[in-house]
């Protein structure tokens, strides 16, 4: 990456906290920028190292797939930026993609025909400890939770 691209992914970056103090990580997506999606995954192991809950160890690589599946579709199913928000609490985590169309993701079974598509949102069903969409403003949010497990 470029200075130019690492200091417009910084411009677009924060790592703060949320309203009870919670470590929150929040990205800005560019319109189709793919590339943004394995910026996502760094920062979001980072985010869950930071945290370390040492109960689910396997909690970090299923977050980061799972955020990359709904980062992936946010960025091309829509013609339209997305912002990522991850935070970490004493539950879990929870991991929201916000884009600003207003169609609803579907669940589909996927086809061997298809190759790699349609999957995205079964492994989200699937590895998720709880899931979701809901309408936002313009546009709508796709979540998913993990517990941390036993504190």
């Amino acid at each position: 990456m470029g200075a130019t691209s690492a200091n417009a992914a910084e411009e677009k970056a924060g790592n703060t906290t949320d309203q009870e103090g919670h470590p929150q990580l929040t990205r800005r997506l560019g319109r189709s920028d793919l590339r943004a999606v394995s910026e996502v995954r760094r920062a979001l192991r980072e985010l869950l190292r930071q945290w370390g809950r040492p109960e689910r160890p396997e909690m970090s690589e299923i977050a980061e797939l799972l955020t990359s599946e709904l980062v992936t579709n946010a960025l091309i199913h829509t013609d339209h930026d997305a912002v990522l928000t991850a935070t970490v609490g004493p539950r879990g985590l929870r991991v929201e993609v916000r884009d600003f169309v207003g169609r609803r993701p579907r669940l589909r079974v996927p086809n061997a025909d298809d190759g790699t598509h349609g999957r995205g949102l079964v492994l989200v069903q699937s590895l998720a400890d709880a899931w979701g969409v809901r309408a936002h403003g313009v546009g709508k949010v796709v979540w998913f939770e993990l517990d941390a497990g036993p504190a």
